[in-house]
């Protein structure tokens, strides 16, 4: 779409979707379900009317500028899941799993869905995997101290292994925006990375689905501990598979847009390649080392942290 604002302004051919499937800093159009009106943005950007100098008197024309440019993308990302566990397997369910890879230590990184927020009727199966794994410490991605305890006084709540690494400090809760590029998300993961670096035994790490937050979180602490870039996007994709069941078979086309659009811009950004230049000769630890240095952590917790993780 292209629109043309009564100042002068223009947006030019930009995305018209029904969510935000733009990469951070992208202009789109979005008519969201449930939403009253449709939202021209910048996707975890600065206020439109503040970028384009916009006041309530403006207007704006919206026209077509070219027919299904963006559809391939609107259907790969235009997805849902269920709920109700049906016949999956608890791992599955709750995207639950061990990190085995690179120079990983086995058994030592898990990922899932989150095990205290009831929001996708997950968190007492990922609750009970959690304590069979015998999680000893837990980075809580997607929720703050106070979220945390609304949760638990829920009369709904039924996540009592949670409970007791909470109430005695093993969990750190960091309450991450989705925006990984962000000053702040990048402030608060160096200090989450720090909690895990001096933590002991195995480590869960989740945000609500284990899924955007949790990816990009996993992409770098695989990276770190010497994992391939086909390695990581064979993690990373795993999580489309529990969901959605999207995987390179079942819609091949599906999978090579939310790998390109999704898992490649995290990796473009953590390394500074273009996606389009290919990462398998990108040096991925040495890049993720110094992403995380830059925000915030030293060398020597850097250090503590791939030992803690590897063993090494």
């Amino acid at each position: 779409m292209n629109i043309a604002f009564s100042n002068g302004k223009t947006l030019e051919d930009i995305p018209y979707y029904n969510g935000y499937y733009v990469d951070i800093g992208e202009a789109v159009l979005v008519a969201y379900p449930g939403y009253p009106y449709i939202d021209a943005m910048i996707n975890y950007g600065d206020d439109l009317y503040l970028t384009l100098e916009l006041d309530e008197n403006c207007t704006a024309d919206i026209t077509l500028c070219e027919r299904g440019k963006y559809l391939a993308v609107q259907k790969a990302r235009d997805i849902q899941y269920s709920d109700e566990q049906g016949e999956q397997s608890d791992i599955v369910f709750a995207n639950f799993r061990a990190v085995n890879m690179g120079e990983l230590k086995k058994d030592v990184l898990y990922r899932s869905a989150s095990p205290c927020n009831d929001e996708h009727n997950r968190a007492s199966v990922t609750d009970r995997l959690a304590a069979g794994a015998k999680i000893g410490f837990m980075l809580n991605l997607s929720d703050n101290e106070s979220d945390i305890l609304g949760f638990i006084a829920a009369e709904t709540f039924d996540s009592p292994y949670f409970l007791s690494l909470f109430t005695s400090g093993k969990v750190a809760p960091l309450g991450l925006s989705a925006n990984f590029k962000s000053e702040s998300f990048g402030e608060k993961l160096a200090q989450g990375l720090e909690a895990v670096a001096q933590s002991e035994g195995p480590v869960l790490i989740h945000c609500v689905e284990g899924k955007d937050r949790t990816g990009y979180v996993l992409m770098l602490l695989e990276a770190l501990c010497g994992a391939t870039y086909g390695e990581i996007v064979d993690d990373y994709m795993l999580t489309y598979d529990n969901y959605y069941g999207i995987n390179k078979t079942s819609d091949p086309e599906r999978y090579d847009i939310i790998k390109e659009k999704n898992l490649d811009v995290m990796i473009s950004y953590m390394t500074g390649t273009p996606a389009e230049d290919g990462f398998e000769n990108v040096d991925l630890a040495k890049s993720a080392r110094a992403l995380l240095i830059k925000t915030g952590m030293t060398e020597d917790s850097v250090n503590r942290l791939y030992s803690r993780l590897t063993g090494k």
